[in-house]
């Protein structure tokens, strides 16, 4: 596994610290970002996901806790939006240059709209995909949301 991935080259661009952390990718888990969360040893609040959705038909990107759904009339409030809904797997995919299990809110193909809930920001660090299945990038929520662009709200159910 390389260390190099768009999403580590996004940060170091930004002169963000962060670390990698590596950890076995079962690609049959249901619930990646908590198999993640084990394997790190880990608190679920810090190990963040990123989910793609669509507000009113328009990508965005999610992240929050792993252990959390995300409540998709919160989140399409924390938009401006009417309603939304999870992207089909090949138009995540498609959109953000990742593999699903390992979709960065970094480093994407095409930068969208981000909103983190809020949540994340009382933890001294967080872990987010780093690109990689397999890959985890540690770093201070603050640096996240500068790293993202990211707007904050209540977005997890």
């Amino acid at each position: 596994m390389a260390d190099d991935t768009p999403a580590t080259t996004a940060l170091r661009r930004l002169s963000i610290p962060f670390g990698l952390c590596r950890y076995a990718y079962d690609p049959g888990t249901e619930r990646v970002g908590l198999q993640a969360a084990n394997a790190l040893g880990e608190p679920p609040r810090r190990v963040l996901k990123t989910l793609l959705a669509q507000v009113d038909g328009q990508p965005v990107c999610l992240i929050l806790a792993s252990d959390r759904e995300a409540a998709m009339k919160k989140a399409a409030a924390a938009f401006g939006g009417k309603s939304a809904a999870m992207l089909p797997v090949p138009d995540a995919e498609r959109i953000s240059g990742y593999r699903v299990g390992g979709v960065s809110p970094l480093g994407q193909r095409r930068t969208l709209p981000t909103v983190i809930d809020e949540a994340a920001l009382a933890e001294p660090y967080v872990f987010v995909n780093g690109g990689q299945r397999g890959l985890q990038l540690r770093l201070a929520p603050a640096d996240l949301v500068r790293a993202t662009q990211a707007r904050l709200a209540v977005i997890g159910a």
